[in-house]
C-alpha cells in the first residue's frame, strides 16, 4: 500500500537516466503511483537493490516503435496526472507521444519535459551533461580555488538540483493547476534554467557589488577565513561556517584564536592571512578532538564525513536520515510529513516486471 501526501497521484515515467528517474523516485517516495515505461526486448538493465534511483516504481515493457504499444502507452497516459520524459527535443513527437497528442487524449495532463538545454535555444539539440549545463549558467565558474580550474561539484547542481527538483516542483504545480482549471500543460524543465535559478542570490549579491567574479574571493566560496574547510592533524577535515558575529566570537573562543587581527572579521584584505593562521591551528588537533570542542555548539561546525561515515553519525542515526532497504544503505525519503509520511514503496524493478499487473491496475487492455 502506498502512503504519503501524493497517494492517489498517477505518474507515467519514460525510461531515462539522471534527473528523470530521480524525480520519479522522489514522487514515489511521497506516495505517487509511478510506473516506468521501459524498452521491450532489451535496452534496460536488470535491477538490483543498489539501483537506488530506480526504487519505488513498477515497470512495464513496451516497444514504442510498435503502433499497438504506442497506443497502450497513450491509454496509460490518459489515466495519469503527470508524465516524465527526458529525451532530446522532438523524440517524443517522432514516437507519437508528443505533448499535442497526449494532451488531446488527456486534457488535464501535466507533461513534464526534462532536458539539459531546454526545448528551445541555440543549444537545444546538442548533447551535454551536468558539468556543461552549470558551466553555461555561471555557477561552475564561481566554484573552486583561486588560480585553479573550476572543479566538478558532483552532478548535484545541474542534474538533481536544477533538474529533478525543478521537474518535481513544476510537475506538481501543473497538477494542482489542472485540478483548479481543468487544463493540463507542458513543463519545459532545462537544467540550465534550474541551475541559474539556484544561483539567484549570488546574482543579486553581484548586482549589489558584494560578490566578485574571482573565485575564492567571496563570503561563501572559501574566500572568508570563517567559512571554509580545514585539514586536521590526522589528515581529515572539518567545516566552519561562523558568519554571524556571535558565532564568530564563539569560534575564536573555542579555537583559542587570540591574535587581534581576528577581531576584523569582515576586513577582506586580512582574509588570506587569517585563513593561514586558522589552518595552522586546525592542524594541531585531530578531527575527533575538534568535534569534542565544537560539535553541537553555535560555532556552526561539522566534521567532513565520507559516504561510509555519514550514515553512522549519531545525528543521522537519530533522525533515520539513512535507511537500510533490501540490504543497501541509502537516503530515506525526504522531506518529513507529520500526518502522511512517505516511504520506499518497493525495490528497484527490472524492465517489464509489472507489465500485466500495471495493465490490470490501471484498467488498460
Amino acid at each position: 500500500m502506498a502512503s504519503g501526501p501524493l497517494d492517489g497521484i498517477r505518474i507515467v515515467e519514460l525510461q531515462g537516466i539522471g534527473p528523470g528517474p530521480f524525480c520519479g523516485m522522489l514522487l514515489s517516495d511521497l506516495g505517487a503511483d509511478v510506473i516506468r515505461i521501459d524498452r521491450a526486448g532489451g535496452g534496460g538493465r536488470a535491477a538490483t537493490p543498489a539501483n537506488v534511483e530506480s526504487r519505488g516504481r513498477r515497470s512495464i515493457a513496451l516497444d514504442l516503435k510498435n503502433p499497438d504499444d504506442v497506443e497502450t502507452a497513450l491509454k496509460l497516459i490518459e489515466k495519469a496526472d503527470g508524465l516524465i520524459e527526458g529525451f532530446r527535443p522532438g523524440v517524443m513527437e517522432r514516437l507519437g507521444l508528443g505533448p499535442d497528442t497526449c494532451l488531446d487524449r488527456n486534457p488535464k495532463l501535466a507533461y513534464g519535459r526534462m532536458t539539459g538545454w531546454g526545448q528551445t535555444g541555440t543549444l537545444s539539440h546538442a548533447a551535454g551533461h551536468d558539468l556543461n549545463y552549470i558551466a553555461l549558467t555561471g555557477a561552475l565558474g564561481a566554484m573552486g580555488r583561486k588560480g585553479e580550474a573550476p572543479y566538478p561539484p558532483l552532478n548535484l547542481i545541474g542534474d538533481y538540483g536544477g533538474g529533478a527538483l525543478y521537474l518535481a516542483f513544476g510537475l506538481l504545480a501543473a497538477v494542482l493547476s489542472a485540478r483548479n482549471t481543468g487544463e493540463g500543460q507542458v513543463i519545459d524543465v532545462a537544467m540550465t534554467d534550474g541551475a541559474a535559478s539556484l544561483s539567484s542570490m549570488f546574482y543579486g549579491m553581484r548586482a549589489m557589488g558584494v560578490w566578485s567574479d574571482e573565485r575564492e574571493d567571496n563570503l561563501l566560496d572559501g574566500g572568508a577565513h570563517f567559512y571554509d574547510c580545514y585539514e586536521t592533524s590526522d589528515g581529515k577535515y572539518v567545516s566552519l561556517g561562523s558568519i554571524e558575529p556571535q558565532f564568530y566570537a564563539l569560534l575564536l573562543e573555542k579555537a583559542e584564536l587570540t591574535d587581534p587581527d581576528f577581531q576584523s572579521q569582515m576586513d577582506r584584505k586580512k582574509w588570506p592571512d587569517l585563513k593561514q593562521k586558522i589552518a595552522a591551528v586546525m592542524k594541531t588537533k585531530t578531527r575527533d578532538e575538534w568535534c569534542e570542542i565544537m560539535e553541537g555548539t553555535d560555532v556552526c561546525f561539522a566534521p567532513v564525513l565520507s559516504m561510509a561515515e555519514a550514515p553512522e553519525h549519531p545525528h543521522n542515526v537519530a533522525r533515520e536520515t539513512f535507511v537500510n532497504y533490501e540490504g543497501v544503505t541509502q537516503p530515506a525519503p525526504a522531506p518529513r510529513f507529520s500526518k502522511t509520511p512517505g516511504k520506499i514503496q518497493r525495490p528497484p524493478a527490472s524492465p517489464g516486471t509489472h507489465t500485466d499487473e500495471i495493465l490490470k491496475d490501471w484498467d488498460v487492455s
